[in-house]
């Protein structure tokens, strides 16, 4: 299992110093949504600045038509990132063009499938899908896993189910982990770290708990030894 820090802070310099407190670690950094958009491309430059081992997972969830996501994975392919997903909702055809644009390449960054956001409870999620958290996600990771994808964005929750109906390779991706037991804020699915090792997860997110804390590179390193 991994550790991956979301970088969520509301300012690039605020990210930047975050970055600069656990640049020893072995660790993927996280660029989400907000980030991306205020900080761009010279964000990501400037991460591998500060250290050019990190692993950086672009967490921009593309949704389109499917011509449009395999444009956009295509130019994910120059920014030198190592992972990035897609949701997938979007359907079959647009996941496998995804992939099918990709496979060119000699290399390729991993490419997980969302399935359900961490942020749904059960009647929200009912709401919009008209099924169960639980059956969904364990559909939309199947979809991933037979369109070629590296593996899902999901809660823990749905890690072991979903590696039971594909494989035990098929990467699973937690967002939300709360390694201490810190309060949920607007995830609604949340785990700590050993529930999450129990399911097979291969990817751990962590935001507020590390970058809420007055010592950030402590909190890593404990989290870390959990791992």
């Amino acid at each position: 299992m991994e550790l991956c820090v979301a970088l969520d802070l509301p300012s690039k310099e605020e990210n930047l110093a975050l970055v600069e407190k656990i640049k020893n670690y072995n660790v993927w950094l996280k660029v989400g949504l907000r980030t991306y958009i205020r900080d761009g491309e010279e964000f990501l430059k400037a991460l591998k600045d500060i250290n050019p081992n990190f692993k950086i997972f672009l967490d921009l969830k593309l949704y389109d038509i499917p011509n449009t996501m395999a444009d956009a994975a295509e130019s994910i392919m120059g920014l030198g990132v190592d992972m990035f997903n897609v949701h997938a909702s979007a359907g079959r055809r647009a996941m496998k063009e995804v992939m099918d644009r990709l496979s060119s390449y000699n290399e390729r960054p991993i490419v997980l499938a969302v399935t359900a956001l961490t942020s749904f409870a059960e009647d929200e999620f009912q709401a919009v899908y008209e099924n169960s958290i639980a059956t969904k996600a364990d559909q939309f990771a199947k979809d991933a896993y037979e369109c070629g994808l590296d593996g899902v964005v999901c809660s823990a929750f749905e890690s072991a189910s979903i590696k039971n109906i594909t494989s035990k390779e098929f990467m699973t991706l937690t967002p939300g982990i709360r390694p201490f037991g810190e309060d949920a804020g607007d995830q609604k699915r949340v785990a700590d770290v050993a529930y999450a090792q129990r399911a097979g997860v291969d990817f751990i997110v962590v935001g507020r708990p590390i970058y809420k804390a007055e010592n950030p590179a402590e909190v890593v390193e404990k989290i870390l030894e959990q791992l």
